[in-house]
């Protein structure tokens, strides 16, 4: 299969998706009550000494739910609160918001994990992923893995350099090729945590390299601190070109005649 550009003919722009949730209510700490003057209060048996010889202590709720693969059925419920932003099917028709269509199980959870945790900061995420389970996060992931984002249509005037940037980098800043890690086709790398990027919208791609430049982090490990450190070696031109470059990316028809 070969990929091109979608800039170079018409193609039909995504639609909507989004992820709307109440906040879950604070939790509320409870104060120690003090024991009335003189009276006596019996210590609780520990439970080693209350549990019989031998036996195990019982695990939690939270223990014994180990954490499955993502269910995409499952997951098309837990995602229905999404669909204002990035639209039903991950295919966000605002540019704002980004393209979750085909994004990887794991980097959706990952990003998830970092909005709840506040290692990622945005006020409405971090609302939306504060009452999510773990599990919620994989099947919520599996969901929009299963669907295929829709091509858009790269600036024709830019793409060129957008290609340069995207195939070779600019050795001469420093700048790596953005296909190393999320290669040629833009479809990324699960196994590392390297993000699909196919036909993602410009606007966002340019919005977020733009916030990587002017020192945003999406965390605080090794893996969170490449995209920022690259993205501060770019012009905003180069920003411009690069992601709308990738709008463009998309798996081109088939070839292959038609059976008659």
């Amino acid at each position: 299969m070969s990929f091109r550009p979608v800039g170079f003919r018409p193609a039909v722009l995504g639609v909507v998706f989004a992820l709307a949730c109440t906040l879950a209510p604070g939790a509320v700490t409870a104060q120690d009550a003090k024991p009335a003057s003189g009276s006596t209060v019996a210590k609780p048996a520990s439970a080693a000494s209350a549990a019989p010889a031998g036996a195990q202590p019982a695990e939690g709720a939270a223990a014994t739910a180990a954490v499955k693969p993502g269910d995409a059925t499952a997951g098309q419920g837990k995602a229905a609160a999404c669909g204002a932003c990035h639209g039903m099917d991950g295919n966000s028709s605002d540019a704002q918001y980004p393209k979750l269509a085909g994004q990887h199980e794991t980097y959706i959870v990952r990003q998830l994990e970092n909005f709840k945790s506040g290692k990622r900061q945005n006020p409405i995420m971090s609302g939306m992923a504060a009452p999510l389970s773990e599990q919620d996060m994989h099947d919520i992931g599996a969901y929009f893995a299963s669907k295929e984002a829709l091509p858009g249509v790269a600036d024709e005037a830019l793409v060129a350099q957008g290609q340069k940037l995207f195939r070779e980098g600019d050795t001469t800043r420093g700048i790596p090729a953005c296909m190393a890690c999320h290669s040629i086709d833009g479809r990324g790398n699960p196994g590392a945590g390297y993000a699909e990027l196919t036909s993602q919208h410009a606007q966002y791609i340019q919005a977020t390299l733009k916030a990587w430049h002017d020192g945003t982090t999406w965390g605080d490990d090794a893996k969170a601190k490449i995209m920022p450190g690259i993205a501060q070696k770019l012009d905003d031109k180069d920003m411009a070109a690069v992601a709308t470059y990738i709008e463009g990316l998309h798996a081109a028809e088939s070839t292959t005649p038609a059976s008659k």
